[in-house]
């Protein structure tokens, strides 16, 4: 999802009565206090029935029935995705479908409703502006992962492994191998000190060789910032040789964890 895309078609629509655009911030953040019971659902069903009475009273019939369609549409989504509902929903709509955005986000959010001419954004741009578009690049040796993340939200890993018989880095996608590319047969135990040392005479030209990659990644997911993540010396090496300049450098290994873990641990939003 290019969420500035989204942002800029949101702020082109402006509607008369009868039709408008339902805005909704919803809170499903389980690590919340007030969210330990499931509130959300409570909030939700309130706030829908607020607007839905407002309309009983107003007496147009037309803007009625436009809002019991979004009303319909909104609840369909929920019961279909509430089982992955992370810390928020944000959902825009129109009854004609000329509207229809409705993410879950790893971001929390305040809950709100609105049912106006136009989409309310000013929470979803504080979410773009908390967390742009992002890269965290984590290295271990002969392997180097990369995340690409926005709004708190995995959108694609790229893994890079040194085949030490050719000395050219692989790329792929995905989780990467258990066991790294150390040519035919693997490791050997003996051979770990021989390696630990070709290893440490190798690694700058080896990460040099490997940083045009990383930086045209960088240009590809049109990254605003991104971090660097693990021993200090190969990131020093990594970063001497890109041409973007990292936020942040994080000693930490952290290659082997989970996508969404590195996030939440590197990012702080």
């Amino acid at each position: 999802m290019d969420l500035n895309k989204e942002i800029k078609k949101l702020e082109q629509i402006h509607l008369e009565k009868p039709q408008k655009v339902f805005s909704m911030y919803l809170n499903t953040d389980p690590s919340d206090p007030e969210q330990q019971g499931g509130e959300w659902k409570i909030h939700l069903k309130n706030g829908l029935n607020n607007f839905e009475s407002y309309l009983q009273e107003d007496g147009d019939s037309e803007e009625k029935r436009n809002y019991w369609a979004v009303k319909e549409k909104v609840e369909q989504f929920i019961e279909e995705n509430e089982q992955h509902f992370a810390k928020s929903v944000v959902l825009f709509a129109t009854a004609d479908d000329t509207v229809w955005f409705a993410e879950r986000f790893q971001m929390p959010v305040k809950t709100e409703f609105y049912w106006e001419e136009t989409p309310v954004l000013d929470q979803l741009k504080e979410m773009r502006q908390s967390f742009p578009k992002t890269g965290i690049v984590l290295t271990q040796k002969q392997q180097i992962k990369v995340i690409d993340a926005e709004l708190g939200m995995l959108n694609d890993t790229q893994i890079f492994e040194l085949d030490l018989n050719t000395e050219d880095w692989r790329q792929h996608q995905g989780p990467h191998r258990a066991q790294p590319s150390m040519g035919s047969g693997g490791a050997k135990s003996s051979q770990g000190d021989e390696y630990k040392e070709r290893f440490e005479h190798n690694r700058y030209r080896w990460y040099k060789s490997v940083a045009p990659k990383i930086d045209k990644l960088a240009k590809k997911y049109e990254w605003e910032r991104f971090y660097l993540v693990g021993d200090k010396e190969e990131l020093k090496d990594l970063q001497d040789n890109m041409n973007k300049e990292a936020e942040d450098m994080v000693n930490k290994n952290l290659l082997d964890h989970e996508e969404m873990h590195v996030i939440d641990e590197v990012i702080k939003y």
